[in-house]
């Protein structure tokens, strides 16, 4: 099954997706409109996609409805801006459906809500698409501590707790498994193809952390694509906010358990050789090594060696007890809802990966 091959390069038409869902996020949410608006490659438009929170879509809709006063600095006009509901139920994969469904674009890009882009990133994507296999590009998304500094105890190989990359991930423009949500584009003919995001796998609105919704997307795409190329390249930068919560261990334990549920989601849909060979490697090769290095520090005098090394020991026996009890809670209940047609807004590491690293 052959796509066929869009525009590429300066004519690449990118739509811009940004899921919101809290007021609580207003001033992230305009600071990610503005480096969206802010790019060396123009994005075609941009979606504002609100899940069920009327009064943030009341005041997301005035805000950008108002003219804007004085002159209009030189240059293109900004991207046409549209705020939509999530027209399915509530959660993260069904907003990113209702954006898709809506988008006008050759490539749909998605940010987060509390990120912001460098002004190259949807450059750096555009350029990616010149293959025609690429079916994917994501990007590298940074971390912005809220208080200042990463926590001595805090891993990097769980950078990935945190929405962010983390240490695993090569360096460069490499082949992956899957991208990172928040920092992802696709062109839409993967989405004709293999259907939008599966409701019922990541956030919606629960209380705990759950993710992996854009793992199993990419692994259905490599599924129905046996061809397709899925990239991540590094010089895709966003910037993340980490609120000072996620710095805390309970945090961080409960987001890696919430892993393991969620893992155990997709390894039921798209199969365990493909759902889990990365996390194999990645939990064999990488976090070893890691625990090694906390050790090694601990030994020679320095902060927080002995803290990370049990942090990874720790995060790694949550995701696993997760994984064990989401395998035996699947069995019980009915398996997430499939993806529907592109043009259905309820179709259905979060870390990146790739041959060697989880989610």
């Amino acid at each position: 099954m052959t796509p066929p091959r869009p525009a590429v390069g300066p004519d690449l038409r990118i739509s811009v997706v940004i899921c919101v869902h809290t007021e609580d996020r207003w001033e992230d949410i305009l600071a990610a409109v503005a480096s969206v608006r802010a790019q060396s490659h123009p994005a075609h438009e941009l979606l504002l996609v609100v899940d069920h929170h009327q009064r943030l879509l009341d005041r997301l809709t005035e805000h950008f409805a108002r003219a804007p006063g004085g002159a209009r600095p030189p240059g293109p006009p900004p991207a046409p801006l549209r705020v939509l509901a999530n027209a399915g139920p509530r959660g993260l994969s069904a907003g990113r459906n209702t954006g898709i469904a809506a988008a006008d674009g050759e490539v749909i890009a998605f940010l987060d809500d509390d990120a912001v882009a460098e002004r190259d990133w949807l450059r750096h994507f555009a350029a990616a698409y010149a293959d025609p296999a690429v079916m994917a590009v994501g990007g590298r998304t940074e971390p912005v501590w809220e208080s200042g500094r990463r926590p001595l105890w805090f891993p990097e190989e769980f950078d990935w707790v945190v929405g962010c990359t983390y240490r695993g991930l090569p360096a460069g423009k490499v082949r992956v498994r899957n991208v990172l949500g928040g920092n992802a584009s696709f062109r839409r003919v993967a989405f004709d193809l293999a259907g939008g995001f599966t409701t019922g796998i990541g956030r919606d609105g629960d209380r705990r952390p759950l993710g992996c919704e854009e793992t199993e997307l990419c692994i259905r795409i490599s599924q129905v694509l046996p061809d397709a190329v899925l990239l991540i390249d590094d010089r895709a930068v966003i910037h993340h906010r980490v609120p000072a919560e996620r710095r805390r261990f309970r945090y961080f334990r409960g987001r890696a358990y919430a892993e393991g549920l969620s893992k155990a989601l997709v390894a039921r849909s798209v199969g365990a050789r493909d759902g889990l060979a990365a996390e194999r490697r990645h939990t064999v090769r990488v976090l070893p090594a890691g625990v090694l290095r906390g050790v090694r520090d601990a030994l020679l005098g320095r902060p927080g060696g002995a803290a990370r090394a049990g942090a990874i020991v720790a995060g790694a026996a949550a995701a696993a007890g997760g994984y064990a009890w989401g395998t035996v809670r699947a069995r019980a209940k009915p398996t997430p809802l499939p993806p529907g047609p592109v043009d259905d807004p309820a179709c259905g590491p979060a870390a990146a990966a790739h041959e060697g690293a989880p989610a």
